[in-house]
């Protein structure tokens, strides 16, 4: 039996170039095909609304969602997409935190507000828009991993989230749904 550079044996099987057309069977036995691919996926869909003035990061309730990596060794796929309006008066800002800490946001100096993505205000009060999250977290851990989308005012102003700021009930005016889907990729 040949050794590899591996220094493990392999041996020569119908199987791995069944697998592999057109790949030699010394080099079929040695491909890794489980690198790369979803093991699982957990998503939350946040249906109902969410108003807040504040300046400070809150969390969105309901825009939550916990994962248990099998490996140390996974990443962590997050995608996010929120909906809603930011009233004339500020800009909304947001940001993707694991835990307590906050992850994929700008390396904002001096007055500059640190965030994952940003709304921009929207001058009437009828319209709402859409703004996504998306990052490869490498969080080597085991232990279940919470991620959550918080959100803030530029100082002054309310951020809505799935609905805008009139909300009024006509057909000239919209509820919609937030999302945050992790997936675990294997190493």
């Amino acid at each position: 039996m040949a050794v590899t550079a591996k220094g493990t044996p392999y041996v020569e099987s119908s199987d791995n170039v069944a697998d592999y057309p057109g790949v030699s069977l010394a080099l079929a036995n040695h491909i890794d095909d489980t690198a790369g691919k979803v093991l699982q996926v957990v998503s939350v869909t946040k249906t109902d609304t969410f108003t807040t003035t504040s300046s400070s990061y809150a969390d969105i309730t309901g825009l939550t969602a916990t994962i248990t990596p099998s490996s140390v060794n996974s990443k962590i796929y997050i995608s996010s997409v929120i909906n809603g309006h930011a009233m004339s008066t500020t800009q909304g800002y947001f940001q993707l935190v694991r835990g307590s800490t906050a992850i994929a946001v700008g390396d904002a100096a001096g007055a500059r507000i640190q965030a994952s993505t940003q709304m921009r205000n929207i001058s009437g009060n009828n319209g709402q828009q859409s703004v996504g999250i998306l990052f490869l977290d490498a969080p080597a851990s085991i232990s279940a991993l919470t991620y959550k989308i918080q959100t803030r005012n530029q100082g002054d102003g309310t951020i809505f989230v799935n609905r805008s700021q009139s909300d009024v009930n006509s057909g000239d005016s919209s509820r919609t749904v937030s999302t945050i889907t992790l997936m675990e990729i294997s190493a």
